[in-house]
């Protein structure tokens, strides 16, 4: 069952995947994640990881961030990382990258800041972040939670849900709407490719989309 919402969703960009959130009344895509290795489509069930400033609590045992969720992550999901410390720092980095490559992961989203961006373009592992810097997490930020809900952008993500990332926007998926969604998307998906052929079959695009565009969203149009 998820294998084929993963697979059909992989088929869809964020922008579809967007517009379907927007007609449901959910949070659509947010802007701003950019693609910093590679630029390749990601879609995927999400393992989440909360970073905090500072240091661990006395006494916690000692884990370098992200690496719980890259062990727990099923093969072909993305690690979601919030980092929205406040602290100008990395939230993953070039061994993350190689570890969560090997296991077959798709992908990574911070909401913050990576680095070894050149390394994580090397193997082709796709690093969405709000931008990169040198700057090691090491006594400047912890993992806070794995496998909780967390905030991107103005979006709650949280264990499990499901998420499309692109050049365009990365769009989050609750998981007990993703078959509502799903369906929607590749509705409109499926309509915007028909006026594309409508536009490139010569028609004057003014009149296919001043036709059926600003309706496309229309529940009773979808």
């Amino acid at each position: 069952m998820a294998d084929d919402v993963c697979a059909r969703l992989s088929r869809l960009d964020a922008c579809a995947v967007s517009d379907a959130l927007d007609q449901l009344g959910l949070p659509p895509s947010i802007t701003g994640l950019a693609a910093l290795s590679v630029r390749q489509r990601i879609a995927g069930r999400v393992t989440t990881v909360r970073l905090a400033a500072g240091r661990p609590p006395e006494g916690a045992r000692p884990r370098h961030l992200c690496t719980a969720a890259i062990d727990a992550a099923e093969p072909g999901g993305v690690i979601v990382v919030e980092h929205r410390s406040g602290v100008e720092c990395a939230g993953w980095g070039g061994i993350l990258s190689n570890a969560a490559s090997l296991r077959g992961l798709s992908g990574v989203i911070v909401d913050g800041l990576a680095r070894d961006v050149d390394e994580a373009r090397d193997i082709g592992f796709p690093v969405y972040a709000r931008g990169a810097t040198a700057r090691t997490a090491r006594g400047r930020v912890f993992e806070a939670e794995t496998g909780g809900t967390v905030r991107v952008g103005a979006v709650e993500v949280g264990q499990g849900d499901f998420v499309v990332a692109d050049s365009s926007g990365t769009a989050f998926v609750p998981a007990d709407r993703i078959g509502d969604v799903l369906a929607a998307a590749e509705r409109i998906a499926a309509k915007e490719a028909a006026m594309t052929r409508e536009v490139l079959a010569g028609k004057p695009v003014s009149g296919v989309m001043g036709a059926s565009y600003e309706h496309l969203l229309d529940r009773g149009d979808a």
